[in-house]
């Protein structure tokens, strides 16, 4: 009762909410969840949904995607919610502002949001506080990223602290390489930028399960607009490195189909429907590289339970949401659930 209270109360500020700036309504809608937390009583599973993957055991296959809640202040609210794993982050050593406002467009018409937040966030050990805080029984994945001032070439430093910081509280972590609104950021999904990435991280990953007892996987989120040579050239070193899993995919840089609906010289991240086929099509090139059983967390234009099902069908282990969460609410999480459940019957 007290969830389908809350679930009204939800869908009745979604209109107002989408009138406001979309930063705005993103922030509100967070300080109303967590004032709704009470209400957000657990939802019912259904039956045969769990799995277990990365090594660890998720209730179901449906989590939130890294970018909506970057500094673990409302985890707990979106625990309560229902999702089996929340992404935190985008997190860097250093608090940062991002880029200047407005950075955050909707797009209602292609079900569709641009972004070029640019990973602003209070810092890796504001959000290690948060967690220490939280009481969320799900799975706690972690998103990590340098600071915009850390030249490239350094880029490894900024990775290896936020991932010694974070370690103890983490499910998984998650290596941040594709967001488009840091410059050069893309970058390090090149052979010899990865190389360096994920050597550093796996030789201090070592060192941290050995002190700790316990391996916590390592994850790399990868962009939608890779050609086959790239994705081929990422999944060689993701096995090469012992990587655990991939997260496929972030925001699209190609916004042309939208430059007329834009601010002029408007650049950032294009996420929601439209990036949908693009992360069917990374999927797919994942799974025919790296076999049957490599974790795949698929992310990218789930605006729907059909979409989430493809998702699924195209190969990937896991799902997220996050444009789809922002413009439907907490619906689309049972509306997802439920026909899963009953395709598997």
């Amino acid at each position: 009762m007290k969830r389908a209270l809350a679930a009204a109360l939800s869908r009745a500020a979604l209109p107002a909410l989408q009138c406001l700036d979309p930063e705005l309504a993103h922030d509100l809608g967070l300080a109303g969840l967590g004032a709704m937390r009470g209400l957000w009583t657990a939802p019912a599973i259904p039956a045969g949904l769990a799995c277990r993957t990365l090594g660890l055991g998720f209730a179901h296959p449906v989590g939130l995607a890294a970018g909506f809640d970057k500094n673990g202040d409302h985890l707990d609210a979106l625990g309560a919610l229902g999702f089996s794993h929340v992404e935190l982050g985008t997190v860097t050593p250093r608090p940062q502002p991002g880029n200047p406002k407005p950075r955050m467009f909707r797009l209602r018409e292609a079900t569709a949001i641009v972004n070029r937040m640019g990973f602003n966030n209070k810092g890796v050990d504001h959000l290690v506080a948060r967690l220490q805080a939280s009481r969320y029984a799900g799975v706690r994945g972690i998103s990590i990223g340098k600071n915009v001032d850390t030249p490239i070439e350094r880029a490894e430093d900024d990775y290896v602290l936020c991932l010694r910081r974070v370690y103890p509280h983490a499910g998984y972590v998650a290596v941040n390489i594709s967001s488009p609104n840091t410059a050069r950021l893309r970058e390090l999904q090149d052979p010899d930028g990865l190389q360096r990435i994920l050597g550093a991280l796996v030789t201090v990953r070592r060192e941290l399960a050995a002190a700790s007892g316990r391996q916590v996987p390592l994850l790399v989120k990868v962009a939608p607009n890779l050609d086959a040579t790239q994705v081929a050239d990422i999944a060689a070193l993701l096995t090469g490195f012992g990587i655990d899993g991939v997260i496929a995919t972030n925001t699209s840089n190609d916004l042309h189909a939208f430059a007329d609906r834009l601010p002029p010289g408007q650049q950032g991240g294009l996420s929601g429907a439209p990036v949908h086929a693009l992360s069917l099509a990374v999927i797919r090139q994942l799974r025919a590289a790296l076999g049957r059983d490599f974790p795949i967390i698929g992310v990218g234009g789930i605006t729907t339970a059909a979409a989430a099902q493809q998702t699924l069908a195209a190969g990937a282990t896991l799902l997220q949401v996050w444009t789809g969460f922002a413009l439907r609410g907490p619906a689309l999480l049972d509306e997802i659930l439920a026909a899963l459940a009953a395709s598997s019957r």
